[in-house]
């Protein structure tokens, strides 16, 4: 079967690798669309510190069940449209043994610390696979990265009523969008670029902020008033919006951070004493996540119309990588049709 290969920074060639069989307690999933997440850009750019080369990048999995092995629950069945929690612990850690395996010491996530699924065939455990009816196949692989979105949503334990400021609307920014909007809360959505606000605008964001051409802060301040938002979830992973979130969140706020900076962040962290403010991680998504987001895509079925910016041929999707990383500021989602669903098995 063929798979597109990083090879090594700035390189990536498709190779053929041997199709595997499921072994037992596995499911083998025929993919059908895989989204590019910004980790498989910074692995194709050599700054994924998580990485070894060559590596198939892929954890946005779409794709139909087309083999079962021993011991997979009768729940399966062969033709059942599936996404992917595409994230591997250990069991053993203690944040394992506390509940949140997506915190685990030693997660491995396909495409990242394992092979991913950016080729035509892919065996995973049962326990990882998730059925979905209801929804475009293509969507499916929307629903991991909302899913983390949704997550930082979670950690931050909104209330219905609640102020969020939301810096970044790339994918995972927009699930938290997405995700504050389900809970009720009111959203400002802040970003650099007027058509990834007019999506947050599409998903329910009340206010939004160009970044690039206004005062962030005079503008949460004008919308907030004295109090500031109750919560902050910062989506960017920059320097500067690590240090922008506890500037702006309100007293006894949240901060919630979902991405990461490259270089080490300096704070003014007497506002952490004075505002009393709560500081969290988020990392990644849990199947809560996920059947959160699946119940907001269908009911919300053109979703996947606003968020899809691209969508190439499996043959494209090194041209497509290679066009995301020239120009990252013109896409928020590229998604690659690896196998069309009229080209699936029956």
């Amino acid at each position: 079967m063929r798979a597109l290969s990083i090879d090594r920074p700035g390189e990536a060639s498709f190779v053929d690798l041997p199709r595997p069989d499921p072994r037992e307690g596995e499911i083998g999933v025929r993919v059908s669309f895989i989204g590019y997440c910004g980790s498989d850009l910074n692995s194709f750019r050599g700054i994924n510190p998580l990485v070894s080369y060559p590596r198939v990048p892929g954890h946005e999995i779409a794709g139909v069940i087309e083999t079962l092995g021993e011991g997979v629950p009768g729940s399966f069945s062969v033709g059942q449209q599936v996404c992917v929690l595409p994230y591997f612990n250990c069991g053993q850690c203690n944040a394992c043994r506390m509940g949140r395996p997506n915190a685990c010491k030693h997660n491995q996530t396909m495409g990242v610390q394992r092979e991913g699924a950016l080729t035509e065939f892919v065996c995973v455990p049962h326990g990882k696979v998730i059925p979905v009816d209801g929804l475009a196949l293509r969507d499916l692989a929307l629903i991991e990265p909302l899913a983390v979105g949704f997550h930082a949503v979670r950690r931050a334990e909104l209330q219905a009523g609640e102020r969020v400021v939301v810096l970044g609307c790339g994918v995972i920014g927009l699930g938290a969008v997405l995700g504050a909007v389900s809970a009720g809360a009111r959203v400002i959505a802040v970003d650099l670029a007027a058509g990834k606000l007019e999506q947050a605008r599409g998903l329910g964001a009340e206010d939004v902020i160009d970044a690039s051409s206004q005062d962030v802060a005079a503008e949460v301040a004008r919308l907030t008033g004295d109090d500031g938002p109750s919560v902050v979830i910062e989506a960017v992973g920059a320097e500067v919006t690590f240090r922008q979130a506890v500037d702006l969140v309100g007293s006894c706020g949240r901060v919630v951070y979902v991405g990461y900076a490259k270089y080490p962040v300096t704070y003014e962290t007497r506002f952490f004493l004075m505002k009393e403010m709560d500081i969290r991680g988020s990392r990644g998504s849990t199947l809560a996540d996920f059947a959160d987001v699946i119940a907001v895509l269908k009911a919300r079925p053109g979703i996947g119309d606003l968020i899809v910016s691209r969508t190439a041929t499996f043959a494209e999707a090194a041209d497509a990588m290679r066009d995301w990383d020239a120009d990252p500021g013109a896409f928020t989602k590229i998604m690659i049709a690896v196998q069309h669903p009229s080209e699936q098995p029956a």
